[in-house]
This record gives C-alpha cells, structure tokens and sequence, in this order.
C-alpha cells in the first residue's frame, strides 16, 4: 500500500514536542503551574511545541516528546512508560534518570555504619568512600539498630542532625543532641519505609549558609552556576526554602571554574563538581540533564567553619525558574558569558514586585495556602 509511514514516539523524524510529564503523585497546585511554566520556557529554548497531556494523547503516535518530569525518572519507569521510553540522553529531558530509585535521594551522600549494614540492591560503597572528603560527617542507616549505631557514634563530636532520605525543603529534619533523644527519635521512624528509603544522620552545624552548585542542558545551551540559598516562614512559621540567588556562567561546571569566583563560592562548587564525578563514576547509568548540589557552610561541634555538600537534585527544583530565566539569556544574546538570576517563594498574601521579576505562580495552594513564586534575571554579566 502507499502512503506515508506513521512514525513512532522517538523515532528520529518524528517531530519534537515539550511535555510536562510525569507529575507527582499528590503534587499541590504550585508544583504543577511551575512544571508546566518551565516546560513552556524550554520549549521556547527548543522552538517546538508544548503540548498539554490531553493534547499529547491525541497526537503520541506522530510526536517525539521532550520531558519535563517532576520527579527523577528511574530506569524501570522509562522501560515501563511508552511516553518516556525514548529518553537515550540529556538531551531528551529535563532532569535525571537513576538506575535505581534511591541513587535520587539524600541516603547516597552518606556511607553505611560497617561492610555488613543493610543496603538497597546496587548500593555503591565506593561512592561513599570518594566522597567522605567532600560531604559532612554522617552515615545512611537501613535499620533502626544501624541507625542507633550511627548516631551514638556521631554524638561523641557533637549534635546530630537526622533527616529522611526522601525529605525536601528542611522538612521532618530534628537535631539530637543525646542519646535519649536519638533513640526516642529512631523508634518513630516506620520500618518499611527505613528499610526501603533508608535515614540520614549527620553532623549538625550552626550558622548555616547553603549553597547552589548546578549545571543544566537544554538542546545547545549549557550553563552552570553557583550562588545561594534563602530560608523563608511557611504559614505554619517553620523556615523553608525561600528561593535562590545565583550566577551563571555559559558552559558546565568546569567552565564554571575557571571564572572569577569568591573564595568561598569555589569552595562549594570545587566540592559539588567532585560529588558530581563522583555520582558518574560509581553509578553507571546516571544520566542528568539538570543537575544541582547544595553545599552547606556552617559551624560544626568543635566550633570550626565546615564545608559538605549536603544533597543531589537531578531534577526540576526550586532553583529551576532561575536556571530557564539564565538560558534564555544566552540564548538570546549569544556573546553573554555571565549572568545573575533569582528565584523567590514567600507564603501569605504577597504582591509581585515589580521588574525584573516574572510571575511563575500566585494563588491559595491546597496544600501551602496562600503563596506567590517569581523569578528574574537581575543583572547581565560580559
């Protein structure tokens, strides 16, 4: 018969859409708007369509889809999931792909108390021994007994922090600061989710600045970044991410480097590029189109200034309207080697400011309340 072959998802000819897929389980109002506003920016940046998914359902067997996903995507869920089983490279998505799902999470940052602990099937040790160097002092615990372990052991040099491996914003982290409290704190943890997920327990520090170390591709355009972090009260008053001012550079992390930067600002991204190395050597596998670390600074038990990289984020994040916002500047301005871009979130009833920012989201999130995020470009570098 003739005619004109139908081409399937993927296939080199068929032509590129931006898909904001998949979302979250249970993602709130907020979360969904900013990954549907930064898909429509990269589409901009590729020049190809952003589709809705209803629109995408009536034309999947024509289209090739670039994804947006809210979550980092696993290898079993891009084998399982036609819409996302063409991602080959970075250049087929914004965010990262895992070989298993904790590689994603905080437990990886941390070594295990002993050769024989408990670990998740593909546990890399050799990750843990290269970064000792550049991460605080902690331990990931599979069980309730390691965890005690591991604690008892980090309490003889000062407070511990506990954190779950899953945990974003600050949220659900307590600070220990003796044994009772470590054990009260171990025995609320759920087993099935400890044994699964795993805990971070680390060494507390005071005065803490945090930093963002990044790197992110979308089709020609690479930029990477280093700056910081704010903290911001959510209508319940606990401090959480509060949004990011950061400077960019046109390149990845080694072109980074190699521009003028604060002591400290090379400080954390000379520790974020070797955590990164580090994530690629030990976990064949990885593959990461936006790639962010977040390095903290701060005053440890003894009373010294310590630097670690706390956590990877190998997708779309707080930082991410920051990061479009940067690429579209070089986009459009091909000869810009630098540029400062920011992002804010603030809880209650906030007005906009006025330019450069841009609105990402405002309205009453079912699960925040009333919030605002906006983001901009504040000034042009050479």
């Amino acid at each position: 018969m003739g005619g004109k072959a139908i081409l399937r998802p993927g296939e080199a000819g068929a032509p590129r859409i931006v898909l904001a897929y998949p979302r979250r389980p249970g993602g709130s109002a907020h979360e969904t708007a900013s990954q549907d506003e930064l898909a429509r920016r990269i589409a901009l940046l590729l020049d190809c369509p952003f589709l809705t998914e209803a629109e995408f359902q009536r034309l999947h067997h024509v289209v090739r889809p670039y994804c947006v996903p809210a979550e980092t995507l696993t290898e079993h869920e891009c084998r399982s999931d036609s819409r996302l089983a063409g991602i080959g490279g970075e250049e087929d998505f914004f965010g990262g792909r895992v070989p298993h799902e904790f590689v994603s999470t905080k437990a990886i940052s941390h070594p295990l108390i002993d050769p024989h602990a408990l670990r998740p099937e593909g546990w890399s040790a050799h990750f843990g021994a290269r970064t000792q160097a550049v991460t605080l002092r902690g331990f990931t615990a599979f069980s309730k007994a390691e965890a005690y372990r591991a604690g008892c052991r980090l309490l003889e040099i000062g407070p511990v922090r506990l954190k779950p491996a899953r945990g974003k914003g600050g949220r659900g982290q307590r600070v220990l600061r003796n044994r009772a409290e470590l054990d009260a704190a171990i025995q609320e943890c759920d087993i099935p989710t400890l044994v699964k997920c795993g805990i971070v327990l680390e060494e507390n520090l005071e005065d803490v600045r945090t930093y963002s170390v990044g790197q992110v591709q979308v089709g020609r355009i690479d930029a990477s970044y280093v700056g910081h972090q704010t903290l911001t009260p959510d209508r319940g008053g606990q401090l959480v991410y509060g949004g990011s001012d950061l400077r960019f550079a046109r390149g990845l992390l080694p072109a980074l480097l190699t521009t003028p930067l604060a002591d400290d600002e090379r400080k954390a991204a000379t520790l974020a590029a070797a955590y990164d190395q580090a994530a690629v050597d030990c976990y064949p596998g990885l593959l990461a189109s936006r790639r962010n670390y977040d390095v903290a600074c701060g005053i440890d038990g003894s009373g010294a200034i310590r630097f670690g990289v706390l956590e990877q984020s190998w997708r779309a994040g707080g930082a991410s309207m920051a990061e479009a916002c940067a690429l579209e500047a070089f986009h459009r301005h091909p000869a810009l080697r630098s540029v400062h871009a920011f992002t804010r979130e603030r809880y209650g009833e906030t007005a906009l400011p006025g330019p450069p920012a841009q609105l990402v989201y405002r309205g009453d999130d079912e699960q925040e309340g009333p919030m605002i995020k906006y983001a901009g470009i504040s000034s042009h570098g050479g």
